[in-house]
């Protein structure tokens, strides 16, 4: 069955945020004494639960509470440098060429997003703009992609997934939905092309195969 109905991911996707996303990281960890992370080095192990990739990167296990301080450390470091991020260079025209339906689904905070996404013009491409309602980030994809397509009454078998994670993949077969991953954000091309799917290196082309998917 054709793909009628695109869901894009936001950070490291439509975004190119991701050296405010390793700076702000970085960040994060120097307030227990870790040390920086280079962009390769994050593309070659970032991963969701965002818990699991501070482990590893730490190489011990988190403390009781210990996520939730760093997430914090990031999130503010990340507002800070906000402004500063421009879409990916073929963002407004990947998306203005997809024929079907589009929305957008991102794990940064929604009362935040819905605003940035108005400020940078996207809003009337899209039929609906999902964030985390929650306090503390991090966690997988899937729930929250099985809710955005329930409130959009869309079927998972209808849609592609345009994104930059292992996680967008394994979101996107949790619903029966196709995936296309993007090498321009926070994963290393190796390891995406590993997963199976399609992998495209702009958005341009992300959205031609998802239009074949």
């Amino acid at each position: 069955m054709a793909s009628k109905h695109l869901v894009w991911d936001w950070n490291g996707t439509l975004l190119d945020d991701l050296p405010l996303v390793v700076s702000s990281t970085n960040m994060a960890f120097a307030s227990v004494a870790a040390p920086a992370l280079t962009v390769e080095a994050h593309r070659s192990t970032f991963r969701r639960p965002v818990a699991d990739f501070y482990a590893e990167v730490l190489g011990r296990a988190l403390e009781e509470g210990e996520f939730g301080r760093l997430d914090k450390i990031f999130h503010d470091a990340y507002r800070l440098g906000l402004t500063t991020c421009a879409l990916a260079i073929d963002a407004t025209t990947a998306m203005s060429s997809w024929t079907g339906t589009q929305s957008l689904l991102s794990m940064w905070f929604h009362h935040e997003l819905v605003p940035e996404i108005e400020r940078r013009g996207l809003t009337k491409l899209l039929a609906r703009i999902d964030g985390l309602r929650g306090t503390v980030g991090g966690d997988l994809k899937a729930e929250h992609l099985a809710r955005h397509l329930s409130e959009l009454g869309v079927e998972g078998s209808t849609t592609v997934l345009i994104g930059d994670s292992v996680d967008d993949a394994d979101a996107a077969a949790s619903v029966g939905a196709r995936c296309v991953l993007y090498t321009g954000g926070f994963t290393d091309p190796a390891r995406l092309r590993a997963v199976g799917v399609p992998v495209a290196d702009s958005l341009v082309e992300a959205v031609r195969l998802a239009a074949d998917a």
